[in-house]
């Protein structure tokens, strides 16, 4: 914590050293899916997060990530959750629902747990633009992931 003009300010935390993250990753449209994992794994690991840290689940689709969600956080085992999934628009009004739907439960579970949970489910146009986005929003989950786990510990500790 810095100390600026009599205002405390937590600076951001990328270490992943001693944090436990767990993380659901959608079985739908496969190719993405597996690249976001593959990139979200590749970059908890060079920040420091721990392989025997990181505990991965697969769902079938973005719908069943926020259930998923929910049953890690109420292990109390994690420190910070991630969600990864690709939800790529089709022709029919499925791809509102399953997008607001797996975000707004996404967002629930992390509010009601009090978990951070990084959004890695890309929504996209198209292929082409998913798998533009894939290893960058997966590494980016990563990340955020992180960051939000140390920022909630600052925060606890700054109380005590």
């Amino acid at each position: 914590m810095e100390h600026v003009d009599d205002i405390y300010e937590i600076e951001p935390d990328l270490s992943g050293e001693g944090l436990a993250v767990g993380v659901v990753v959608s079985r739908f449209n496969p190719t993405v899916c597996e690249a976001l994992l593959s990139a979200c794994l590749a970059e908890l690991e060079a920040i420091g997060v721990n392989r025997d840290d990181m505990t991965v689940v697969s769902v079938p689709g973005a719908l069943e990530i926020p259930m998923a969600l929910r049953k890690m956080a109420a292990t109390g085992q994690f420190k910070a959750l991630v969600a990864l999934g690709a939800v790529i628009r089709g022709e029919t009004y499925h791809f509102e629902l399953v997008s607001d739907q797996s975000g707004a439960g996404i967002m629930r579970v992390a509010l009601d747990s009090g978990i951070p949970i990084a959004n890695g489910v890309l929504t996209t146009e198209n292929d082409e633009q998913a798998e533009a986005r894939m290893h960058i929003k997966g590494a980016e989950a990563a990340r955020v992931a992180v960051e939000m786990a140390n920022l909630m510990q600052a925060i606890e500790d700054e109380r005590d």
